[in-house]
């Protein structure tokens, strides 16, 4: 069942989205050759936290971490570790968080508090190099911005998600690489995963009819060479079957009556 928000609750979600979108922001900032994974998780949790949020994927479905760190191949959730990122690696920052679950009165990311104190999931993503990188994997990461940039293009009331996959495809097909299948954005509010699922894929006029009020995780994972993946049977991680290079990028939008809002923005 697809979760209509209120004007109200859209206007939570937005708070808590500008908070997520700094702390990623932050954590993008700090990636360079020699920083662990870990070194990013636990930041990006000592933010979230002074913030008066909580990460929404730590615990989530026995997820060990706060933030997923996804380098070169993986394609999303991959675990914090103890890995030195490397000159010329690539790599996905995706974060969630449920904003607010306490009042604070000194947030490092300048948040006011919501009066209500009801909290909202809302979820984003970026791909950012570690040091200088190859044209390729430049491009890689240009173009997964560019399809969310597409997709987001494309969301009023009326559309079909089917209308916001073919774009996000064609775009990225146009550019010489692939579109993941297996892995879809969702809807998200109530809770971090909700009805629909976002396609990076389909035809025009097919799938569901957006409305006022839905908010959506949209998330074009892409991939340089061929669109298979796999689980890594260490871990939580999705990667490229061929091992070659993946990016992905993610907002949380809430559709308008004229559009949408991008709700992960500074």
């Amino acid at each position: 069942m697809i979760r209509i928000k209120t004007p109200q609750e859209i206007n939570i979600m937005a708070e808590g989205g500008k908070v997520l979108a700094k702390i990623l922001q932050a954590i993008a900032e700090k990636v360079k050759p020699g920083i662990t994974t870990m070194e990013l998780n636990k930041a990006a949790s000592d933010l979230v936290f002074a913030c008066g949020g909580n990460p929404a994927f730590l615990g989530y479905q026995g997820f060990p971490a706060a933030l997923c760190t996804s380098v070169n191949e993986e394609i999303v959730h991959g675990v914090p570790s103890e890995r030195k990122l490397k000159e010329g690696e690539i790599i996905g920052l995706d974060l969630g968080i449920l904003y607010p679950v306490a009042k604070c009165s000194h947030c490092p990311m300048g948040a006011s508090c919501n009066p209500e104190n009801k909290p909202f999931f809302v979820d984003a993503a970026l791909t950012v190099p570690v040091g200088e990188i190859s044209n390729e994997a430049e491009k890689l990461i240009k173009v997964a911005k560019g399809a969310l940039d597409v997709a987001i293009e494309k969301i009023k009331p009326g559309a079909h998600l089917g209308d916001i996959g073919f774009a996000i495809q064609k775009y990225v097909e146009g550019e010489g690489f692939s579109v993941i299948r297996n892995l879809v954005g969702h809807g998200v509010g109530y809770e971090l995963h909700e009805d629909p699922e976002v396609p990076n894929f389909g035809q025009v006029g097919e799938g569901p009819v957006l409305k006022e009020g839905m908010t959506l995780a949209i998330e074009p994972m892409i991939a340089a060479g061929d669109w298979k993946v796999r689980q890594n049977k260490n871990s939580f991680a999705f990667e490229t079957q061929d091992k070659s290079l993946a990016a992905h990028s993610e907002h949380t939008v809430a559709v308008t009556k004229d559009g949408c809002e991008v709700l992960t923005r500074i």
